[in-house]
């Protein structure tokens, strides 16, 4: 570890020059050189004399522009660069951050912006910033698959389907402070939503020069959070760097996060932190044992991500029979999958797409309402699949295309469903293994018959899992489609009443089991290692995770 390595150039140095009959200043001067260049000898993964700290991403980020990413990488990293009217302080509690203040009731939201919020260029952040962004997320021709997030605001859904043009949308500058949002319909987790990135600001004139270049480089983006990009790298690294705009610049206490390394292999990325060459490393179950024969300190937290298998219900899929997918559910057992297959402590086997970690009324969700329990039959799902087959007029199921990442997990976890398949049904799966930005990219255009997806939560609300299956949702990539689904959706989002919601999203819960609209896996718990030497990291199930902001080298 890197202290060790400190600490023994330390004594070697000391003796030598005491010998050589140096002054004390002189001595101290020297040791705390090599103090310093000791971190450098010993890797890279924190710097105390340049304020930095290296760590390792999975992916190169796919989207970095605001108004359409999706995934949870570019998210992770658009944290850092990127700041709306509120954020997350370092307890994870929503706080102000480009609005001061504000005001909020049934029918709309005043926010009051603070005047030294700037731009990475210098150029006060105003509410016209605010205004352009939603506008141009909504626009038909923009694409943003989080448009629907927006649509608490005003004309927001009409503008959206093209039945309105964006300047009717419900908000308006009062000055350039001052960003007043009328709703379409009360939205009691309104000011949550504000701390999502489809909510940030973005500048009308920086955007129209780069039009649809936006956010495909580092000098294509315009920021506003406490780093901007230095550096990307496309494939291979990036560097972010301290906004010396940014109006909380003083606590901010990190100059450098550098991120060296891109791989999805956590193998890779765990040699590095013991070569000390990252100071942040996930854990899965092939180097775990090693973490604990090193005696590194494993730390752990549940991130609020849940992982299903979501079929394709498109009409000319086969996975789109309902019997098929019984077949399938009965044969499934996450509790194999989390202890026997996956193997790290704190993943919990899912049971329902909303997680047991979800507030209902008076306790969790699912206390309140218990998911059905899917009873694991290998009889009843060949009796399934021999009325799937009949329906389909079909004497066996041809092969499944199972889309799922290229890290070695994912291949652990489509190798044991495969199996599963193959020996209870007899029905092959094809696994079509692709990156991630691939994976996206196939996702969205629908090139899958199951594909192995995984959700974590935008806000504070349980509608933030409910609404992905709305035929409507963008997210929805299987295009899972009923029309009494969407109207409990249309109650939880349509009301203030929390008892009435929550009866809603337990009948969401009921009719995805049901219809088998998905496969629910697990709830993912992590265990990882972060140098000890690195502080105050936020680890988030709402928002960018993990966050450096508030970080600092002891």
């Amino acid at each position: 570890m890197l202290i060790s390595a400190r600490l023994y150039l330390q004594s070697s140095l000391l003796i030598p020059l005491i010998i050589s009959g140096l002054t004390s200043k002189a001595i101290l001067f020297i040791m705390l050189y090599s103090m310093m260049n000791s971190e450098v000898l010993a890797g890279l993964a924190i710097n105390s004399a340049q304020r930095s700290i290296a760590i390792a991403i999975a992916d190169e980020p796919p989207d970095l522009s605001s108004l359409t990413t999706t995934d949870s990488l570019s998210i992770m990293i658009l944290g850092h660069v990127v700041e709306g009217l509120v954020g997350y302080d370092a307890h994870n509690q929503l706080s102000p951050a480009v609005a001061e203040r504000w005001q909020i009731d049934d029918k709309g939201a005043t926010f009051w912006l603070r005047k030294s919020a700037r731009w990475s260029d210098g150029k006060p952040v105003t509410a016209h910033d605010f205004i352009f962004a939603w506008q141009t997320a909504l626009a038909p021709k923009t694409g943003a698959a989080y448009a629907s997030i927006l649509y608490p605001i005003r004309n927001a859904e009409a503008i959206n389907k093209g039945k309105m043009p964006v300047d009717k949308l419900g908000v308006v500058a009062k000055d350039d402070h001052t960003l007043v949002v009328s709703f379409e319909k009360p939205t009691p987790y309104f000011l949550g939503l504000t701390a999502f990135v489809t909510y940030a600001p973005i500048r009308r004139d920086f955007y129209m020069k780069h039009a649809n270049s936006y956010g495909a480089e580092a000098e294509k983006i315009l920021y506003n959070g406490p780093f901007v990009i230095d550096e990307w790298v496309h494939g291979a690294s990036l560097q972010l760097k301290k906004n010396p705009h940014y109006w909380r610049r003083a606590q901010v206490k990190l100059d450098t996060i550098d991120i060296p390394y891109i791989t999805s292999d956590p193998g890779a990325r765990y040699n590095l932190f013991k070569a000390g060459s990252i100071a942040f490393a996930g854990l899965n179950a092939e180097v775990l044992k090693d973490a604990l024969k090193n005696r590194y300190k494993i730390r752990r937290f549940v991130d609020g991500v849940l992982f299903f298998l979501e079929f394709n219900h498109r009409p000319n899929r086969i996975t789109a029979n309902l019997n098929l997918r019984r077949a399938i559910q009965a044969v499934l057992d996450p509790d194999v999958l989390v202890n026997k297959v996956i193997g790290i402590p704190g993943n919990i086997p899912g049971k329902s797409l909303f997680p047991k970690w979800l507030k209902g009324v008076h306790q969790q969700f699912r206390v309140e309402y218990p998911a059905k329990e899917v009873e694991r039959d290998y009889d009843l799902a060949r009796h399934y699949l021999a009325q799937a087959k009949q329906e389909l007029g079909l004497e066996s199921i041809p092969p499944l295309v199972f889309l799922t990442g290229d890290s070695p997990n994912a291949s652990k976890e489509a190798e044991y469903f495969q199996r599963v398949l193959k020996r209870h049904l007899g029905i092959d799966l094809k696994i079509d293994k692709q990156i991630f930005k691939q994976r996206l990219a196939r996702m969205k255009a629908g090139s899958f018959d199951i594909v192995s997806a995984g959700w974590g939560p935008d806000f504070d609300d349980p509608i933030t899992f409910g609404n992905l299956f709305a035929s409507w949702n963008e997210n929805n990539h299987g295009q899972y489609r009923n029309s009494e689904y969407d109207r409990w959706v249309a109650v939880a989002e349509n009301t203030i009443e929390p008892q009435r919601r929550m009866a809603a999203m337990a009948e969401m819960q009921r009719i995805l089991i049901d219809e088998v609209a998905l496969v629910p896996l697990y709830e993912r718990g992590t265990i990882y290692l972060q140098h000890e030497r690195l502080k105050g990291v936020a680890r988030r199930i709402f928002g960018g995770d993990p966050y450096f902001g508030f970080a600092y080298i002891e």
